[in-house]
């Protein structure tokens, strides 16, 4: 667990002198015009009074007239202005991109070592400060919250696959018994133990019933709603219950599920139901606040993308909203549905377009009444 003391906060001053540290090696790159460098720093030129990429193809500066920024914000802040040759404002985006898929690649490599900021800045030779900003403006949230996830995926696949508990957790990269329980008393809902056994043997029953979006699945455990899914066939449904839950066992009970089933058809065509649908779905800390304020969006209304990370308080955390409702696993009563694309567009849908029009529609049409 990476931990902010006060030395790591004062740290945040001592940025300039991470900079003056990577001077050599980012000269280097500005004199090789090393393309692999874009966007982790840009170079101003005192005599031009302009800031550049290191590959830009113009004319190499006189190393005294140089001065190194991770941002071109700062660059500009210094009072430098844009090249217009290698424009380093409209390609430092993608710079970031390929560092952070870089920094995500080196995660999911070395998830059984401790990795700290500090080490994943050396790393990447970036203080740790601007390399937990980069990624979480990219990603929407930090190298640490990326690093659990990949744990916590590998071991819910190694526990599903019928793994040791002491097997699975060495290999996703928990360090001790101890650590694995804390974290999936919150994440898997559950002690690891009893999930790798209720994947393989707690029971899971649902429904299939024809609804205005064609056939629709319900299934639920003891706790709650499980699954909400939409198809053309039983089979089809059957089969992504299948791939959803591999090892319960998963048991067709239409009388168990015909509340639940009749509150979904009833809440599909508009009507008011009693109470709010009961759902037992795992989530992480970012999908929860995603899937939370879907639910807020009132019915007959839909949010772009952008709008909900700002929502959210993540403004540049778009893709990952969009990644929250495509794993949304309740179509319906999380409305993911509501989210469309910045440009007009529909955007995706986990259940196809056409369904995703189709509600959006009968919404529009129940709410202008």
């Amino acid at each position: 667990m990476v931990i902010m003391t006060t030395n790591a906060i004062l740290g945040l001053a001592e940025t300039g002198e991470m900079a003056g540290n990577n001077e050599g090696r980012w000269w280097e790159a500005v004199q090789t015009r090393d393309a692999s460098q874009d966007g982790r720093f840009v170079f101003a030129v005192s005599s031009t009074g302009v800031y550049c990429q290191p590959s830009c193809p113009s004319r190499r500066p006189r190393r005294e007239n140089v001065s190194f920024f991770q941002q071109p914000e700062e660059a500009e802040k210094a009072g430098f202005r844009p090249c217009l040759r290698c424009r380093p404002r409209a390609t430092g985006g993608n710079g970031r991109l390929r560092l952070v898929r870089t920094i995500c690649r080196y995660i999911e490599q070395h998830l059984d070592e401790p990795l700290t900021l500090v080490r994943l800045g050396n790393e990447f030779h970036l203080s740790p400060f601007h390399l937990q900003r980069t990624f979480k403006s990219v990603l929407g949230i930090t190298p640490k919250s990326y690093a659990d996830s990949c744990r916590m995926n590998q071991l819910k696949s190694n526990l599903r696959a019928g793994h040791s508990v002491t097997r699975a957790m060495y290999d996703a990269g928990y360090s001790s018994s101890s650590r694995l329980y804390e974290r999936t008393a919150s994440q898997l809902g559950m002690t690891p133990d009893k999930y790798r056994r209720g994947a393989i043997a707690a029971q899971i029953r649902y429904t299939c019933a024809d609804s205005p979006l064609g056939r629709m699945l319900v299934a639920a455990t003891d706790k709650g709603i499980c699954a909400i899914q939409f198809a053309d066939t039983d089979e089809e449904l059957e089969q992504g219950l299948k791939h959803e839950f591999p090892f319960a066992i998963r048991k067709r009970d239409d009388d168990f599920m015909r509340e639940w089933k009749e509150d979904l058809l009833r809440k599909l065509r508009g009507q008011k139901i009693n109470t709010a649908l009961p759902l037992d779905i795992q989530a992480t800390a970012f999908q929860r606040r995603v899937w939370s304020y879907l639910q807020s969006i009132p019915r007959g209304e839909t949010r772009s993308y952008a709008a909900v990370a700002k929502a959210i308080g993540k403004p540049t955390a778009y893709r990952a909203v969009a990644r929250a409702c495509a794993t949304n696993p309740v179509a319906v009563a999380i409305p993911c549905h509501r989210v469309v694309s910045s440009s007009g567009s529909t955007g995706g849908y986990r259940w196809g377009m056409e369904r995703k029009e189709a509600l959006l529609e009968m919404e529009r049409k129940r709410a202008s009444v």
